[in-house]
């Protein structure tokens, strides 16, 4: 029986820094571990790769158009920054189930509701990386005698206005006891210790979310210069010339100043980049290690995921934005789940939105309200039941507004970008996406049949970007381009 869950969430994570993904020189030795003595997805993706939306969609279990959170407050360019009153999610479901609740670090889901609007236990850590200047850190440095923050070894490229480009990396002057990724764990434990000892025996769910291995990467010198440079291939994608692909695409190139940046200084940023995942798979070894010294580990249930991947390089990119490449879109997802199978591997394409489903079916309550997921459980278990085929995704903008809508099969990627370009990628030839054949007549058939599954897919779900496609694509004979009742009305 699983009576308690441990939830890991990391930021910005791609999946190439994990050794249990494949990466034969990263050192993740714990979610390797994890990995093998339970489930891995190998095709997992954010429904929108960017954090505040992503982390919406987790919490009530529906699409970003769904539940209108839309983009990060800290660039929003008018949309929500909270999400409505009445909007259901898992936390409420458990805490009306008298589960106890706790989270611990980055929370990024609102700015007037907190994660203890919501019934969570730990401390408000607002922001989108770590808030090294937070009360509740600074005496934990304090109470530990530890050094504060102090950073040298910038790293930043051009910005195209020729000032400093964004802080991409930094050496951290604090050992890894001071670290914030160390102080979040410590937190964790403590908590899991107070749940442990709850004089009313209730289950309890408990997150960790670390603000890492977001970029910058700001790290001590151990995990700062873990991985030589030199041994580090740049991603294929490098080869990225953005010829035939939105251009908002080669904006953001410039944005992040890749251009400026050499090859040393690259492979540099990946290095750094795969050093902090390590950081956090330690301190998440630690979190774990407390779950089995607290003899919790037979009930208690480990979900790991993050919000969204990261560029580091990949397509002339930094960071993420409006491109729809699996570096961004694919997550890493770990369950272990008492009584499991372990050493599984499942490719289903599964969501942020099924573990939304998952977390309510360990509970024992109604999945329903997850409306654009399913629980895992079954998957986990070895069952083959009937699986979507497809994944659908969206994104709203970043910096500014820019809407897309994605729709990936098993070998190919269509993307709908109404103010440009649109994009087919043969994953088959071009698993990097470096060419887009939306024009290619020798694809027609697929771009045919992927536009009409994309606009079923949004009209069933109501998604209302399928408008835009009815008048401006061939999406099969049945279209709606009506906007009221009155056209049907009176017509002969």
């Amino acid at each position: 029986m699983t009576d308690n869950i441990i939830f890991l969430m990391t930021d910005q994570h791609s999946i190439s820094t994990l050794g249990c993904y494949g990466n034969p020189v990263a050192r993740t030795p714990v979610l390797d571990r994890l990995a093998e003595t339970g489930t891995r997805f190998t095709h997992a993706f954010t429904p929108t790769a960017i954090c505040t939306p992503a982390r919406a969609s987790l919490l009530t279990g529906a699409a970003p158009f769904r539940h209108r959170l839309l983009a990060n407050y800290e660039r929003n360019v008018g949309y929500l920054e909270d999400l409505a009153d009445d909007q259901f999610t898992f936390a409420e479901a458990l805490r009306e189930a008298d589960w106890r609740l706790g989270l611990v670090g980055k929370w990024h889901g609102g700015v007037r509701r907190t994660a203890a609007s919501y019934g969570f236990e730990g401390p408000t850590l607002p922001g989108w990386h770590n808030p090294i200047d937070h009360p509740d850190y600074l005496a934990y440095l304090d109470e530990h005698d530890l050094p504060p923050y102090r950073i040298s070894d910038p790293i930043r490229g051009v910005a195209p206005h020729g000032g400093p480009g964004n802080l991409l990396a930094a050496r951290l002057h604090q050992p890894l006891e001071a670290t914030f990724e160390h102080y979040l764990a410590t937190r964790t434990i403590q908590m899991l210790e107070r749940f442990a000892a709850d004089s009313r025996g209730r289950r309890f769910f408990l997150a960790t979310h670390f603000f890492g291995p977001h970029l910058p990467y700001i790290l001590p010198d151990e995990y700062f210069d873990l991985h030589d440079p030199d041994d580090i291939e740049l991603p294929p994608s490098v080869r990225e010339t953005f010829a035939n692909k939105p251009p908002v695409q080669r904006n953001y190139s410039a944005h992040w100043a890749f251009d400026t940046l050499d090859e040393a200084t690259s492979r540099k940023l990946i290095a750094a980049y795969w050093g902090y995942t390590t950081l956090i798979d330690h301190e998440i070894g630690r979190i774990l290690d407390a779950v089995e010294r607290l003899g919790l580990a037979d009930r208690t249930a480990v979900l790991m995921t993050a919000d969204h991947g990261e560029f580091t390089g990949a397509h002339r990119l930094h960071d993420k934005g409006p491109a729809m490449y699996d570096e961004i879109y694919r997550i890493p997802a770990l369950a272990r789940i008492p009584g499991g199978p372990g050493h599984q591997v499942r490719d289903e394409f599964v969501t942020l939105t099924d573990l939304t489903a998952t977390i309510l079916d360990i509970a024992g309550l109604p999945t329903e309200p997850a409306v654009d997921g399913r629980s895992l459980l079954p998957l986990v278990a070895g069952e083959r039941p009937e699986w979507r085929p497809t994944v659908l995704a969206e994104f709203h903008g970043h910096h500014f507004p820019y809407p897309q809508r994605m729709l990936r099969t098993r070998t190919h990627k269509l993307v709908v970008n109404p103010e440009s370009v649109n994009e087919l990628y043969d994953l088959r030839d071009d698993p990097h996406e470096l060419v887009n054949r939306i024009d290619d007549p020798d694809l027609a058939d697929v771009r045919r049949e992927l536009m009409t599954e994309l606009y079923r897919q949004l009209r069933e779900r109501g998604d209302n970007f399928y408008h835009w496609m009815a008048s401006m694509f061939d999406v099969g004979a049945d279209y709606d381009v009506t906007l009221s009742s009155f056209e049907s009305r009176g017509t002969p």
